[in-house]
């Protein structure tokens, strides 16, 4: 059986899957469930300084997308962080550290941008016996326009000042969550190295207005006919989520600095995917708001039983195998050349190949009176757009040509020589340099 028990910046935990820092984890009841259904860790939500009390709506805090079967792909949230008592959080913090000493237990904060508000609450949190703390950089609603949260995680100078202050101040791993609201994450990240931040912990939500009430004109979650943006998460961030981790992975600046991957985790596949894209595990938020704690075991023993199969014997065996196949766009192999092919046997005769690339591609689909579907090698350009509207799994592959074949659209022969577009003869550059 795979090992799945992971050490992140000294914290250990049975498995990768954290809770992440959201309602699920904002009272000790809920987080002892969590660990009793399996979870490896949590990160406690976000406690703010002690003073006058978080004052969270009386209405709808979540608006939603959904899929054409109902399925649940987005989820916004306009809550702020914890409105309960920080003594109250800080006692049940303490309780449950207690009592489950073997699962990660990180508290996420955010306090306005003095060292005296750090220096405050560090030591109460340090006092819990906590194993970490996440720095709440990126929450985009509600906190953000007090200054706090993607307010910081947006200004790369902020993040370093705050990150070194943390890091003067306490004992705990420092990791460092960053906002997804920006132009270009590896900033960000940068700066919490420079800070000397132990880790980062990456995407929090999107800025977004996820539908309008056409009836009272107002964004949803509407509340007395006014709106407001809130922070978007679920399975439709995650090609988002991957790419950011993916791109502190590779930057040779923040290359090595240890990542929590957060975004649209639902499946194993998922958490494997974050994992091979460099994150040392994974937080999960809106799975468990939607199916519950326990969807967990479905990910444990689906991460498993791949890990088995592929003869991974932990998880850091999989952690960033994935990144030295990451590129830029100019290095991709021009001389690799496919083709559409459509498996007769499976086709349903829909049509929505055909549609699709006649209207919107290459008419590289004929059809004939029969509703036969069959690609035209002289115009496929090998786009797959016919791959991904096909409602067959498997129905249509793309078929790679071999080594000497003549590619039918080009005219040129297929070689084995890997080409990039440095080199391309279309390329200016290149002609230039020629």
């Amino acid at each position: 059986m795979a090992d799945l028990s992971t050490d992140f910046v000294g914290i250990t935990s049975p498995n990768p899957f954290w809770l992440a820092s959201a309602p699920p984890t904002d009272k000790k009841y809920n987080v002892e469930r969590a660990f009793r259904a399996g979870w490896g860790g949590v990160v406690w939500k976000t406690l703010g300084e002690a003073g006058p009390p978080i004052v969270n709506v009386n209405g709808p805090r979540y608006g939603a997308v959904w899929g054409a079967d109902r399925r649940l792909l987005g989820l916004n949230n306009i809550e702020l962080i914890t409105d309960r008592p920080l003594e109250v959080n800080l006692r049940e913090i303490k309780e449950v550290k207690r009592d489950w000493p073997d699962r990660a237990m990180v508290v996420s904060l955010m306090v306005p941008c003095t060292e005296d508000a750090w220096k405050a609450i560090l030591p109460l949190v340090e006092e819990t016996g906590a194993d970490g703390i996440e720095l709440n950089f990126g929450c985009p609603h509600g906190m953000s326009e007090r200054g706090m949260g993607s307010a910081v995680g947006q200004v790369p100078e902020y993040i370093e000042m705050v990150t070194r202050w943390c890091k003067a101040n306490t004992r705990m791993p420092v990791i460092v969550k960053l906002t997804p609201n920006i132009t270009d994450i590896r900033y960000p990240a940068r700066a919490a190295k420079a800070g000397g931040a132990d880790a980062v912990s990456l995407i929090n939500t999107v800025s977004s207005i996820t539908s309008v009430n056409l009836d009272t004109m107002s964004p949803e979650p509407s509340i007395d006919g006014k709106g407001t943006h809130g922070g978007y998460c679920g399975p439709a961030v995650k090609p988002i989520a991957l790419n950011m981790v993916a791109q502190i992975a590779r930057d040779p600046e923040t290359r090595g600095l240890p990542i929590s991957g957060i975004g649209g985790v639902t499946t194993w596949r998922d958490a494997a995917e974050f994992l091979a894209l460099g994150a040392g595990n994974v937080q999960v938020c809106t799975a468990a708001m939607t199916y519950g704690f326990r969807i967990v075991q479905e990910m444990a023993a689906g991460l498993s039983h791949w890990m088995d199969e592929k003869g991974h014997t932990s998880v850091a065996d999989v952690v960033g195998r994935a990144v030295p196949n990451v590129t830029d766009w100019q290095y991709l192999n021009l001389n690799y050349v496919t083709k559409a092919r459509i498996d007769q046997d499976s086709c349903i005769k829909c049509g929505r190949c055909y549609a699709a690339c006649e209207d919107t591609s290459h008419q590289a689909i004929s059809m004939s009176p029969e509703r036969v579907f069959e690609v035209i090698d002289a115009e496929c350009v090998a786009c797959n757009l016919c791959v991904n509207v096909c409602p067959v799994e498997d129905c249509i592959t793309m078929e790679r040509l071999p080594a000497g074949a003549t590619d039918l659209r080009t005219g040129l022969t297929v070689t084995d020589t890997p080409a990039d577009w440095t080199q391309h003869p279309n390329n200016p550059a290149a002609r230039a340099a020629e």
